[in-house]
């Protein structure tokens, strides 16, 4: 397992260097770094100026040259001005030039300063992303149980009517986009005038006008099952139906082997096949497609938090590429090319225990 690992971290280590590096290279195209000059300075800047303003706030020079202070392995650039002033990359707050440290990247926890908040990068980062966390948590705990559920129910009875309910439904949940669930539900749940909301308050059965909010602005303050309940849903049920489908085709296979044949002839129970015999084979394939939710739901909650204005990572990523922060697009893609990369890596590891037939060469 160990020579596995050093491997695979090795292997890890170089893809999020790579793709960092394409990410880099694209947000720090000479139109991003003009729009930025434009935005930070003044939108009546000369030409000349805008060269001048990108030189001076060190996104001159080579590529790789930047993206090694970026990233924490070339020293910080330092500029001097026309009127004397010297400004650097580690030269910030009472430093100077003497004081300032020579590397002040990502890798020193320096992640640069967002230009939408005006605070830096790596606080808003990690405050959305524990916001965005708890999102990811519930729609797990709701998606996980229900999908496996379905699914194998679904594969002890295939071709039985209930197998067909169930497939119908996990089809429909997966091939609903998020944006559409998300209105369907608000239509249904939030809005006072159409719904079940309207017929619930005449009824007096609901004190408010809607029985859910429409909007879960207020449960980065306070998670409650009234704001917080309708994301989930949203995203849950993407994914419901994707994970249900590959138990059922996972618990379809297992319950044809002929080991579950050889312990039916032999009496055993039915539901004891299942639990004892059945459920660990079917879970095998379920478990890689589980973990790889999870780099899709912190991409895939872009959709659900601008839907319903929940101000976590996704969020943040669509203000910082419609407001043209480049710190900020930078640390949230590190951010994502982590998780898919860890996730990647726990996914192999728990298929190599769940299945011992796997050898690692």
């Amino acid at each position: 397992m160990l020579p596995f690992l050093l491997r695979r971290v090795g292997v890890m280590i170089l893809t999020a260097l790579t793709l960092s590096f394409v990410v880099f290279c694209l947000t720090n195209l000479a139109p991003n770094l003009e729009k930025l000059a434009r935005t930070e300075g003044s939108v009546r800047m000369s030409d000349d100026a805008v060269l001048s303003w990108i030189e001076n706030n060190g996104h001159g020079g080579s590529m790789v040259m930047r993206y090694g202070q970026w990233l924490g392995v070339a020293p910080g650039w330092v500029r001097t001005d026309g009127t004397g002033v010297t400004r650097g990359r580690c030269i910030q707050g009472a430093l100077t030039t003497d004081t300032a440290p020579r590397f002040c990247g990502i890798l020193q926890g320096d992640w640069g300063t967002s230009t939408v908040f005006r605070e830096p990068v790596i606080k808003t980062v990690s405050e959305k992303l524990s916001s965005t966390a708890w999102l990811m948590l519930w729609v797990m705990l709701v998606m996980v149980p229900v999908s496996l559920i379905i699914g194998v129910l679904s594969g002890m009875r295939e071709g039985s009517r209930t197998d067909r309910v169930l497939s119908t439904f996990a089809i429909a949940t997966t091939a609903t986009p998020e944006y559409v669930s998300g209105v369907i539900l608000v239509v249904i749940f939030a809005s006072a005038t159409t719904g079940i909301s309207p017929i619930l308050a005449d009824w007096g059965w609901i004190e408010g006008r809607t029985l859910f909010l429409g909007t879960a602005t207020s449960a980065i303050d306070k998670i409650t099952f009234w704001n917080f309940a309708l994301p989930v849903m949203t995203i849950a049920l993407y994914g419901i139906g994707y994970i249900a489908r590959m138990t059922r085709a996972s618990m379809t296979e297992v319950m044809t082997q002929q080991y579950i044949r050889t312990a039916r002839l032999k009496g055993v129970a039915f539901h004891q096949v299942i639990l004892k015999h059945a459920l660990r084979n079917a879970l095998i394939a379920p478990f890689t497609v589980i973990m790889l939710q999870f780099p899709w739901l912190l991409n895939g909650v872009v959709i659900v938090e601008t839907l319903f204005n929940y101000k976590g990572f996704g969020w943040t990523l669509v203000q910082a590429a419609g407001n043209n922060d480049i710190q900020l697009l930078l640390a949230c893609s590190v951010v994502a090319v982590f998780v898919v990369l860890v996730t990647q890596l726990i996914s192999d590891i728990g298929y190599v225990f769940l299945n011992p037939r796997i050898r690692l060469s």
